[in-house]
């Protein structure tokens, strides 16, 4: 099994959603975050007054699955998240060594896991 955490501009989650399920992932876990990369300060303005971002908010993706859905996963994103600018974002990819369902307690098995007991 693998994790993919994935940082994308907020208004893009709307159309990776899409892109995911276009393919089948529909469990994931999203969440708001701020960040910095090569995206340039931007100006806010606040009460009438000018201030610098340097921080630009993002949300985050993850997602547990199978190791041959690994790529399939990453291209939807890019192909979902990706404008072309500065700041479109990361794709981290980790290994997951075990999963457990906290409703039974028993370890969470990967698809593949099970291709390997029964073969």
């Amino acid at each position: 099994m693998k994790k993919i955490e994935a940082i994308i501009r907020p208004e893009r989650l709307t159309e990776t959603i899409k892109g995911l399920k276009s393919i089948g992932i529909t469990g994931f876990t999203v969440s708001q975050a701020v960040g910095r990369g090569r995206q340039k300060d931007t100006q806010g303005v606040y009460r009438g007054k000018n201030y610098k971002i340097t921080l630009h908010p993002k949300v985050k993706l993850e997602i547990v699955l199978s190791d041959y859905m690994v790529d399939p996963t990453i291209k939807a994103i890019i192909e979902s998240a990706k404008t072309g600018d500065d700041g479109d974002g990361k794709i981290y990819v980790y290994p997951i060594l075990e999963a457990y369902n906290i409703k039974t307690g028993k370890p969470d098995f990967d698809i593949d896991d099970l291709v390997e007991k029964e073969g």
